[in-house]
């Protein structure tokens, strides 16, 4: 019932963490922020009705609860609601209705933008904040490698405040300085050669709104100081016109640079990072947030496939290819390659061949003389060591994102001989 319910989550556009134990859920509620909590009575480890006793005497800020129980559990069910619990509902239930209720309680899904940014532990700690970045008129920075899903940031913060607002987005590299300048700030009829009409610039254009500058490290030093006139004066003036226009936009930035070290060899303006730089968020690389490769690629191949129709399921060698492949173009790559791996399939599931020209690390599992619980030993190795790289070997992180305790965690290592000296020395 656990992955009917988190796939059904996802699908409505919830982000959804699902532990198996309440010392896995004990754990997360202590260390992260949930809109609500869904939980089964009956747990392998505790009693669901027991971790929010103890949490709520130990007066942990909780978010709401709604409890699953059988005909046989009510009236611990009711006393749950005495000590502060949201509701319950009882099994059998018709996930309509459940859908409806959880909504009532934690308010509309979030933006269709969040569901591709990811659901690694750099990632929630990001979506966690962007509801309350779009609260305010804060200028943002966002920093990351190309293909990380800055835009896509930008337009979720801008979503989040209020999405019947303009959002207005250019990539600043991709313009010269004068097309650029034509482009922000608008010209009059005459201005120049070609300019037949008078044209609104993207200022006026984003005016209530959010105008979003993408590479924004490109941008010439003469354009940086023009735009630093405007943000000052929170007005600009079109090309071949000499009366100001007042504006107020939301400004948020990207790149791909490194600012301050373009700040200290000269090549961009002090002032103006300062002024741009008042709450950076860093985008992570693909590589650095493992967790999210497989998660990102069910979400591309649901959204490649047509309605109504399943998606194609990958194959285990082509999850490890995914997952051993450094992607240096980041989730754009990942898409595209994804998308292509559709149009090549013939049949309902994605193999190495599809994803890649060349060989990978990964292959096709190839016929050994082991036996199968040597091989399942080895793979669940492999899993929990790629695990706990990208945790950087904290254990309780590691054992959150596994969706198991930590003790689970330490047995299995344990049990799998996982030693992080004899694993660097291996490496």
């Amino acid at each position: 019932m656990g992955e009917s319910l988190a796939d059904r989550f996802v699908l409505d556009g919830y982000l959804c963490d699902w532990h198996r134990t309440a010392a896995a859920a004990e754990a997360a509620l202590l260390t992260r922020e949930y809109f609500l909590v869904i939980s089964d009575i009956r747990l392998p480890d505790l009693g669901g009705d027991e971790l929010f006793a103890r949490l709520a005497g130990e007066h942990v800020a909780l978010p709401p609860f709604l409890f699953i129980t059988g005909q046989g559990n009510i009236d611990t069910a009711v006393q749950l609601l005495k000590l502060g619990a949201q509701d319950y509902i009882t099994k059998p239930f018709d996930l309509d209705a459940l859908m409806d209720r959880i909504q009532s309680i934690a308010g509309p899904a979030a933006p269709e933008s969040v569901d591709a940014l990811g659901s690694s532990p750099a990632m929630r700690h990001i979506i966690a904040l962007l509801p309350r970045l779009a609260g305010s008129t804060t200028t943002v920075l966002i920093t990351g490698e190309s293909g990380v899903g800055k835009e896509r940031i930008a337009r979720t913060i801008h979503d989040l405040g209020g999405p019947e607002r303009p959002f207005v987005a250019i990539n600043c590299g991709a313009l010269t300085e004068t097309l650029l300048e034509a482009e922000l700030f608008g010209y009059e009829k005459g201005a120049f050669t070609g300019a037949l009409r008078s044209r609104r610039g993207l200022f006026e254009q984003a005016d209530g709104g959010t105008l979003f500058l993408d590479e924004i490290g490109d941008m010439s030093l003469g354009m940086q100081t023009k735009l630093l006139r405007a943000l000052q004066e929170r007005s600009i003036t079109r090309i071949g016109s000499e009366t100001p226009t007042a504006v107020n936009i939301r400004l948020l930035c990207a790149t791909h640079r490194d600012l301050k070290e373009m700040v200290g060899s000269g090549e961009f303006r002090e002032d103006l990072y300062y002024r741009i730089n008042v709450v950076q968020l860093r985008v992570p690389p693909l590589r650095e947030r493992r967790e999210d490769i497989l998660w990102l690629s069910r979400l591309f191949l649901a959204e490649f496939t047509g309605h109504g129709q399943k998606p194609p399921v990958l194959t285990a060698a082509a999850e490890q290819a995914l997952m051993a492949y450094p992607w240096p173009g980041n989730i754009r790559e990942l898409r595209n390659t994804l998308e292509r791996a559709c149009l090549l399939s013939d049949s309902r599931s994605i193999g190495v061949d599809h994803l890649f020209d060349q060989p990978v690390a990964a292959t096709e599992p190839q016929s050994t003389g082991g036996n199968l619980r040597d091989y399942l030993n080895e793979r669940e190795r492999e899993f929990i060591v790629r695990a706990l790289d990208t945790s950087q070997w904290q254990i309780q992180a590691c054992a959150d994102t596994l969706g198991i305790s930590r003790k689970t965690l330490w047995e299995k290592m344990r049990r799998l001989g996982i030693d992080k000296e004899d694993i660097d020395g291996v490496m």
